[in-house]
Parts: structure tokens; sequence; C-alpha cells
């Protein structure tokens, strides 16, 4: 029997034979300051991690990061799982996560380069299945699709959401830790671009910034002191956004000293380097990505207490703005 039976001959139309999707069709949120209750809307719980569209064409699985970076070898249990699927031909959205007690953690994820960690992939959407293109369809009869599709347990998790209510599951993530909520128009289609049909509404601050260089080591401390850090304007300039020296442990410093060193330059990457009070700072060009977690923004553009989280690999230096939120 196919997936595709359940649909009504009105949704039929709407679906479309062609080739599965990548990674870098993947749809994007926007970032919006508060929660909202519509009945029009679903509300997910905001995942810390990494993004993940998952392709299968009749034999191994292809998982793509954001920007098309190969992930079965990092995540080879999570790939392992997929090819066990009955359903051979697939295309599914999800975040490969690892768990801190209850709370999704970007930091323990970042962790797997260094031991063993626990991960998951949580699915939420499904693209193409059975050789067709089913972006077009309302979000929630992809979703019907996905659960048809897909046999969930192990490393493969199905991600649940609820029905017109985000303020209560915002205040519920806020009370757990949880990195926030994701709202979702019930009804749209699946777009490989940034969207306002998504929504993302943060209860922690955290954002990825982009590695400039860093700050001598001190006392005990080995390879580096601080990551000296910015993101790009309007303009394409990289600005300054301050520096981040708390978050790593010994393997992560020799990692990200082993990252930096083929890429020293003599003159700073900041367009505003003039106001960088830094003795004895090397230089980088500035390709690496870090995500930090902070407290605030200062009216001066710096983070305020900043811990160094992770790196990102899945998306590209030149990407990395300022995250403002924009209303509802």
């Amino acid at each position: 029997m196919s997936v595709l039976d359940a649909l009504t001959a009105e949704q039929r139309a709407a679906v479309r034979e062609g080739p599965p999707p990548t990674g870098a069709d993947a749809m994007k949120a926007v970032l919006v300051g508060e929660p909202f209750d519509d009945p029009d809307w679903i509300f997910e719980r905001k995942l810390d991690g990494i993004r993940c569209i998952a392709v299968r064409d009749g034999g191994a699985v292809r998982m793509l990061s954001r920007n098309d970076l190969p992930l079965n070898g990092r995540y080879p249990e999570v790939a392992q799982a997929l090819e066990r699927q009955t359903c051979e031909r697939f295309a599914i959205d999800g975040e490969i996560v690892a768990f801190e007690g209850s709370r999704t953690s970007f930091e323990r994820l970042a962790q797997r380069n260094h031991r063993a960690v626990k991960v998951y992939l949580y699915a939420f959407d499904l693209l193409w299945v059975e050789g067709a293109d089913v972006r077009d369809l309302p979000l929630l009869v992809r979703k019907r699709l996905l659960r048809a599709a897909i046999d969930f347990g192990g490393p493969l998790r199905w991600t649940p959401h609820r029905n017109g209510t985000g303020v209560a599951l915002f205040e519920h993530a806020r009370r757990l830790g949880w990195e926030g909520v994701i709202a979702k128009r019930a009804a749209s289609p699946y777009r490989a671009r940034r969207s306002r049909d998504w929504l993302k509404i943060k209860a922690d601050r955290s954002q990825e910034l982009v590695i400039g260089g860093w700050t001598p080591p001190k006392g005990s401390r080995e390879e580096l002191g601080a990551l000296l850090l910015g993101v790009y304007d309007a303009d394409g300039a990289l600005r300054y956004a301050g520096k981040v020296g708390t978050g790593f442990d010994r393997a992560t410093l020799r990692d990200l000293a082993a990252r930096m060193a083929p890429l020293r330059r003599d003159t700073p990457p900041f367009a505003d380097a003039d106001a960088i009070r830094e003795r004895g700072a090397t230089w980088v060009e500035p390709r690496l990505v870090a995500q930090v977690g902070f407290t605030e923004w200062t009216r001066d553009g710096r983070l305020r207490h900043p811990r160094f989280l992770g790196l990102r690999e899945d998306k590209p230096a030149r990407d990395v703005v300022r995250e403002v939120a924009s209303p509802a």
C-alpha cells in the first residue's frame, strides 16, 4: 500500500514527481519576540541541535546539514535506523539532538567529537516520498504522511505539536529550561527559504557568531584565552561583538587550536578592529562559526556573560548576522 493512498483527489493534484531535496532546501523560521495563540497555527518545542535533511532513494541514506555537509559518519546509528525503514524512498526534515536531563543541549551534542554521547533524530516534516515531491501540501497533511512513512523508535523520534496554544507551551518551555517554541502555520507549504509561515520564539539567549581571532592563554589555560567574535552587518562587514572565554574543556581547546592554526592571518578581519582592546591577539580568517549562549546584548553591541557552547559546521560564516526579533 502506498503512503500517498491516503490523499484526497485535491491533495494529489498538489503532488508532483521530482528529485529529492537537499540540505540547502531546508525551510527556516523568522525570530519573533512574543508567544501567541492562534487556531490556524501549530506549536512545537524548539530543539537545540543540528538541522538534518535525511534522504533515501532506494539505497543508502544521505544525511545532510543545512549547507549540505554529510552527517552519516558523525551519527551512524541514526543513518542505520533510517536504512532499516520499510519505506525506501523518502526525504524527512528534523533535528539531531542530545539531551542534558529533559533539555536538548547543543553543548552536549558538540561533545560528540570527544566522547560517547547518545543522539536522536527528531523528525517534524516530510518533503518527498515514493518519488513524489509533497512540499506543496499543507503542513498537517505532510505530518500525517510522515507518521505513515516512518516507523519511529530507537534514535528516530516523532516531534509532537500542539494545536493553537503557543503561550502555554512557551511558559512550559521557559520553566523547564528549553530553548523555546517554533510556531508553524498549519496550512502552509514547505519552502526552501526563510519564511514567516514558521516563527521561532526563544526562551533562552544564544546565537551563532563568527570567530575572528583569539587572545593568549593565561595561568593554567592551554592553547588560547578567549575567542574574539563578530557578526556581519547589512553591508557585509564583520563587526566585533565581544569575546568568550568560558565553556571550554581541554579537548575543546585543543580542537579549536588545531582548526584555527591554518586560518591565521596578519590583520584583524573585523571592520571595527580599532575598538578591540586586546593585546597579543592572533587573527584568523573568519570561517569558523561558534554557538554562544549569553544573557543580553549591551547598548554598544557586545555580548554580556557569554559562554561557548560548541562549533557550528552546518552554517556558512557569511550567513551569520545578529538575530533581532520582529513582531509576530
